[in-house]
């Protein structure tokens, strides 16, 4: 058997995001998306950013630092991954939009953390909506011959 993972790509907002651990600048970006009633819903996050690029990124963030982000649901609150602490983030205006790779959604979010592909400055942030997400798992996913 050869398992075959099927990417998907969706352009998010960035409704805010985590700084590192020890310092200011930014660890990873939240993304969101709009919802029916036009509200900003946290769907999940693009880790990894290199150490390299994080002083740039974080000098064209702060500018749109302003409450609330996310307009729904939000991120945070206690969760298996964090022993119960709470997990601090920077809102931003939703102003960018950023194309991030993905392989599975569960619960209108990401399954699993996404990949940065490329901003996008040419999309509004509010064409950026639920509907271009994925839920199913296609049979070649689950072993299936179609």
């Amino acid at each position: 058997m050869l398992k075959v993972k099927q990417h998907r790509s969706a352009d998010c907002v960035v409704g805010g995001f985590r700084r590192v651990k020890e310092g200011s600048e930014v660890a990873s970006l939240l993304l969101g998306l709009y919802d029916d009633n036009g509200k900003l819903n946290h769907v999940g996050f693009t880790p990894g950013i290199a150490a390299a690029d994080r002083a740039a990124l974080t000098a064209k963030l702060e500018p749109l630092i302003e409450a609330p982000g996310f307009t729904g649901k939000a991120p945070g609150g206690p969760s298996r991954w964090n022993d119960g602490r709470e997990s601090e983030w920077v809102p931003l205006r939703p102003e960018l939009v950023v194309e991030v790779l993905y392989d599975q959604v569960t619960a209108d979010r990401f399954r699993h953390g996404t990949r940065n592909l490329r901003w996008r400055p040419d999309k509004a942030p509010e064409a950026c909506t639920m509907d271009q997400l994925e839920h199913k798992l296609r049979p070649a996913e689950l072993g299936i011959a179609s």
